[in-house]
């Protein structure tokens, strides 16, 4: 199926998409903030550029979306056009999740992912108070 927009419809699409300071990423320092804890925002010098980073707790936070890091929760479908280079792409983010994770884990830090899914408003309080527990634990 092609696509429904030219590249430069899509490509403008595309380059509005946010890295850091995501809506998922706002609720969740929002709330860590509220509960008094400190951190430090998308560090370049950790593997992955963590989205939020507690020193005082040694732990790391990634706040992923769902579809860009292929959470198995019904939120994510394939593409069904360019399917070989999406399938490469999120792939790749899966690959460089787990390597990231496991460098991050090595140097000590314990790394939690909170998943975009988990902070819809039927679930968001309960998630980010068991995040906030994991975290003080």
């Amino acid at each position: 199926m092609p696509d429904n927009h030219s590249k430069e419809v899509r490509s403008m699409n595309m380059s509005h998409i946010r890295s850091t300071n995501s809506k998922p990423e706002e609720i969740v320092r929002k709330y860590l903030f509220s509960k008094g804890l400190r951190y430090r925002k998308n560090v370049r010098t950790l593997p992955g550029k963590p989205d939020i980073v507690l020193r005082k707790y040694k732990t790391i936070i990634f706040v992923n979306g769902c579809f860009w890091h292929k959470h198995d929760c019904g939120r994510f479908v394939m593409p069904s056009s360019n399917i070989e280079y999406w399938t490469k792409k999120i792939n790749r983010n899966v690959e460089r999740d787990k390597s990231n994770t496991e460098q991050l884990e090595a140097q000590g830090w314990r790394v939690l992912t909170i998943w975009e899914c988990q902070l819809k408003k039927k679930s968001a309080d309960d998630n980010l108070r068991a995040l906030y527990e994991k975290i003080i634990n």
